[in-house]
C-alpha cells in the first residue's frame, strides 16, 4: 500500500476523531521488527489511530548504506501516510535503525523535531535514540538504548545523559527504550499512562506478554538463572497475601532460602530489591482497584497493604503524581469508554 501523500487526508482523519494519534516512522534502514511491533501494541486498543509515515522521495536518496544488509529493514514496508501527517500525531514513534552513525535524512528529523516542539510525545526504540539525539530534543535529558550502543550514543552526543542497562528512559514527554523487547514495555507503559492499568494488562494479554516490566529492571543480568522456580510460587504468594505485612524474612522464609541467598536469587529474577518489587505490586493493585472499584480509598489502602488512607495517599502520589482520587476519576472514565468500543 503506497503512503498517501496528502496532508490534508491527515487533516480529515483528525477532524471530529478523539482517537490519539500515533505516527510510526518508516525511515530508510529501519529495522522492520521496530516498525510493526508499536503498530500492532498499539492497534489493539481502539483508543489509538495508527499511521506508519515515511517519504519513498526520501528513502530513494537515502545512499548512505554500504549495500544489503543481513538485518531485517523496513525495505519491504510501505507508510500508510505521508511523512506530512506526522504533523497530526499525538505519539511519534522512532524505530531502531541499521547503522545508526550514519545520517538520516532531514526531512525526518525535521518532522521529529517539529512534533516534540508542538508537545508531541516521543517514543524511540532501541538505535532510533540515534535520531532523537541528532535532533537535540535529547541534550540536557537521560536517554537509553540497547547496551551494545550506549558508548556509541555517549560518545557521539555528550549532551545526553546516558542510562546503562534499563528497559527504558521517560523524561518529559520522551521515552527511550533498549531492544524491540523492551520497545513493547515502552509502548504499554505509554497505554498504561493514557488508560489505566487494566487496559494495559488486557493489551499485554492480547500480544500474548505477561504485565509489562518497570523502566528500571535492566536489560541483561550477568551469570546464569538460578536454579530453581520457587521463587515464582513465592512471588504468587506475595500478590495473593498483597494485603498484609509483608517482609523480607517472610518471603525468605516461603522459598525456604536464607535471607541472604533469597535477596540474591531475588534480584537476580526480577533485577530489583524484593521490597521494592512489593511496593510496585502494592501500587499496581491499587490502580486496579481504583480503576475497576467503587471502593472507598481507606478501603483499597487496606486492601493494597499500605495500611493507612493517609499513607496510601502520600505514597500513590510520590510514585504515580496525581492523588488516588484524580487518577480514578480520570481512568474509572476511560474504563467505561472501553467497554463500549471493543
Amino acid at each position: 500500500m503506497g503512503s498517501r501523500g496528502h496532508g490534508d487526508q491527515g487533516a480529515q482523519l483528525r477532524s471530529g476523531d478523539d482517537r490519539t494519534i500515533v505516527a510510526i516512522l518508516a525511515m530508510p534502514r529501519a529495522y522492520s521488527l521496530d516498525v510493526s511491533i508499536p503498530a500492532h501494541v498499539f492497534g489493539q486498543h481502539p483508543g489509538y489511530q495508527v499511521f506508519v509515515c515515511g517519504d519513498r522521495n526520501l528513502d530513494a536518496v537515502d545512499d548512505s548504506s554500504d549495500g544489503p544488509s543481513r538485518i531485517d529493514v523496513a525495505a519491504d514496508i510501505r507508510p500508510t501516510h505521508s511523512l506530512s501527517d506526522v504533523e497530526y500525531a499525538d505519539i511519534v514513534v522512532v524505530p531502531g535503525y541499521e547503522n545508526p552513525s550514519l545520517p538520516i535524512p532531514e526531512g525526518y528529523l525535521k518532522a521529529v523535531r517539529l512534533a516534540g516542539e508542538r508537545g508531541a510525545r516521543t517514543v524511540a526504540v532501541c538505535t532510533g535514540v540515534f535520531a532523537l539525539a541528532a535532533t537535540g530534543m535529547l541534550d540536557g535529558k537521560t536517554a537509553t538504548t540497547h547496551w551494545q550502543y550506549t558508548d556509541r550514543l555517549r560518545t557521539t552526543y555528550p549532551g545526553v545523559e546516558v542510562a546503562e542497562n534499563r528497559l527504558f528512559v521517560e523524561d518529559g514527554a520522551v521515552l527511550t527504550s533498549a531492544g524491540a523487547g523492551s520497545g513493547i514495555d515502552a509502548c504499554l507503559h505509554v497505554i498504561q499512562s493514557d488508560f489505566g492499568t487494566t487496559v494495559a494488562e488486557d493489551v499485554a494479554k492480547d500480544v500474548v506478554l505477561s504485565t509489562a516490566r518497570s523502566a528500571n529492571e535492566p536489560q541483561y543480568v550477568d551469570g546464569s538463572p538460578p536454579p530453581r522456580a520457587g521463587l515464582q510460587a513465592t512471588r504468587e504468594w506475595v500478590i495473593e497475601n498483597i494485603g498484609s505485612a509483608i517482609t523480607v524474612q517472610r518471603m525468605a522464609d516461603h522459598s525456604r532460602l536464607s535471607r541472604r541467598t533469597f535477596i540474591r536469587h531475588f534480584v537476580r529474577e526480577t533485577g530489583m530489591p524484593p521490597m521494592h518489587w512489593v511496593a510496585r505490586q502494592r501500587i499496581l493493585g491499587a490502580r486496579r482497584l481504583l480503576e475497576s472499584s467503587d471502593w472507598s480509598v481507606e478501603r483499597i489502602a487496606g486492601a493494597a497493604g499500605f495500611g493507612t488512607a493517609a499513607n496510601f495517599r502520600n505514597i500513590f502520589r510520590r510514585e504515580v503524581g496525581v492523588t488516588p482520587t484524580a487518577y480514578r476519576k480520570t481512568h474509572a472514565a476511560t474504563a467505561v469508554t472501553r467497554s463500549h468500543t471493543r
